[in-house]
């Protein structure tokens, strides 16, 4: 039936639920482009002899193009969702996605990541002053400003704002400003602990 590989392709993400980004199908997509591709060429001949006087081919010539419509929105929802999702990956992992999530993206994506990295970096610079602000940082508002961490892997040296550093190795538990310590904790390396 027409349409089916490009509304295959949005009901593979609607199951996916809203956070997780599931394998981008190039090969999916190519084939919705060539059947794409097909519907129009045939359109085409057809349209030339509804010219020449065919005027039963009219509905066929609609439908078609209606089918074109329903599968241009459905890639483009595909890939405009791929890119809210993976909008939102910035937000929660940071600037630097785990391997298991950039895995599941095309190159194009991952330019893309990329590009909004660096336009987000140079807005935050731009806002704040001369450090910048950080936008990343404490989306759920604070209750203290230190909070008690675990460290879930070795990390190496971690240096706090008045030059301290901290070496946070497996088990450790340590008392860090939360600004500090939030992209660790989204990144898996610590872990909040709650008293």
């Amino acid at each position: 039936m027409a349409g089916e590989r490009a509304a295959g392709l949005v009901r593979e993400l609607h199951r996916a639920g809203g956070g997780h980004l599931p394998p981008f199908r190039a090969e999916g997509l190519r084939q919705a482009l060539e059947e794409m591709r097909a519907l129009y060429e045939r359109n085409q001949a057809d349209v030339a002899e509804a010219k020449s006087g065919r005027t039963d081919l009219i509905f066929l010539i609609r439908f078609r193009h209606c089918c074109l419509l329903r599968n241009q929105r459905c890639v483009l929802a595909y890939l405009y969702d791929r890119l809210l999702r993976i909008r939102a990956l910035r937000w929660e992992y940071g600037s630097v996605l785990p391997n298991t999530i950039q895995f599941h993206m095309s190159a194009e994506e991952v330019e893309w990541f990329n590009r909004y990295k660096k336009s987000l970096a140079t807005y935050m610079r731009s806002v704040g002053g001369e450090e910048g602000l950080d936008l990343t940082q404490d989306i759920k508002p604070p209750k203290s400003l230190y909070i008690e961490v675990r460290c879930l892997r070795d990390y190496g040296e971690f240096e706090i704002d008045d030059g301290t550093t901290v070496l946070l190795k497996k088990n450790s538990q340590h008392f860090l400003p939360r600004w500090k310590c939030e992209q660790l904790i989204r990144q898996g390396v610590l872990e909040h602990i709650l008293s």
